[in-house]
């Protein structure tokens, strides 16, 4: 049979007519329900409808107010919420922290107020040094100061009182023995000393202090041994994980930590207590850290979140 057959071509039956029919039906309705969903979006919410804005990225938040070294921290709102942790506003609320800025930026001008000696326990010292500085000048009490000033605003916004031995609203000091009667008149859950190293060219890094074991005249450390250096530990491991410093080439054996008897401010001390040296203020690459105010916020969050990390845990 030839295509230009001239037969009539057979008739369908009827039941597969309906069946056609039935699935051109289907198909339009899948067509039409894709549609939909498309303009519905693929979570189902009505057309036209927002979807949720993603979560703010916990960021850093190292904004630096001044490349000049010369910040006093105030124009920072760093919370102090570390990822991960999401420590909320007011998760320090009923705690108090002791903040000591080493030295004084007019200590200078009072060498022999200064140099008067005191009694640390099991020795005696004197009453404060002038500190260190940068090859350029910078001096070690700016850098404390500032840093201490970031670290009170980040602390008083999770909740907790903050009380310094010194705000630059003295002519000189205080004296160490004064500065660990700070801390205990406080009855402070936590307090940290801040400072910079002054040591040589090459020697790099940070590290925390630790009291010894000393019960001396009027010096017994025996209850804060232990909790210091948990508080310590934190610090140092909160202090690399936002600053990025690598633990003291020099001191400490690569751990940051470094035990001592000799500091007043530790001795004399009956609440949890340490001390950082955030770094060497005589080596060129430290410095220019120790100098950079952005860099200074994230000194002063690292040890704000070790703090944090002590008190609730």
């Amino acid at each position: 049979m030839s295509n230009g057959s001239t037969f009539p071509p057979p008739r369908r039956p009827r039941g597969a007519i309906v069946l056609v029919v039935l699935a051109a039906v289907l198909v339009a309705a899948g067509a039409g329900y894709l549609v939909l969903r498309s303009l519905r979006g693929d979570g189902g919410a009505p057309p036209g409808a927002a979807h949720p804005a993603p979560s703010a990225s916990a960021g850093d938040g190292d904004r630096p107010d001044k490349k000049d070294g010369k910040g006093d921290g105030s124009q920072d709102s760093d919370s102090g919420a570390h990822s991960g942790k999401g420590n909320p506003h007011g998760s320090l609320k009923g705690k108090t922290v002791l903040i000591d800025p080493g030295h004084n930026t007019r200590n200078h001008d009072h060498v022999r107020e200064i140099a008067r000696l005191v009694n640390i326990g099991n020795e005696r010292k004197e009453c404060d040094t002038t500190g260190t500085s940068t090859d350029a000048g910078y001096a070690e009490a700016s850098f404390t100061l500032d840093v201490a000033r970031r670290a009170r605003t980040i602390l008083q916004h999770q909740g907790a009182t903050v009380v310094f031995t010194q705000d630059g609203d003295r002519p000189f000091g205080p004296c160490v023995d004064e500065r660990a009667a700070a801390g205990n008149k406080a009855h402070a859950d936590a307090a940290i000393s801040i400072h910079a190293d002054g040591s040589a060219v090459g020697n790099r890094g940070f590290h925390v202090i630790l009291p010894a074991r000393v019960t001396a005249g009027a010096a017994d450390t025996s209850a804060i041994v232990a909790p210091s250096r948990q508080l310590g530990e934190r610090v140092a491991g909160r202090f690399v994980a936002v600053t990025g410093s690598a633990p003291s080439n020099y001191v400490g054996g690569g751990t940051g930590l470094d035990v001592r008897s000799d500091l007043g401010g530790l001795n004399l001390s009956t609440v949890p207590k340490v001390f950082i040296e955030c770094g060497n203020m005589r080596d060129p690459k430290d410095a220019a850290h120790l100098t950079d105010a952005a860099w200074r916020q994230k000194a002063a969050r690292g040890i704000s979140e070790g703090i944090t990390d002590f008190l609730t845990s």
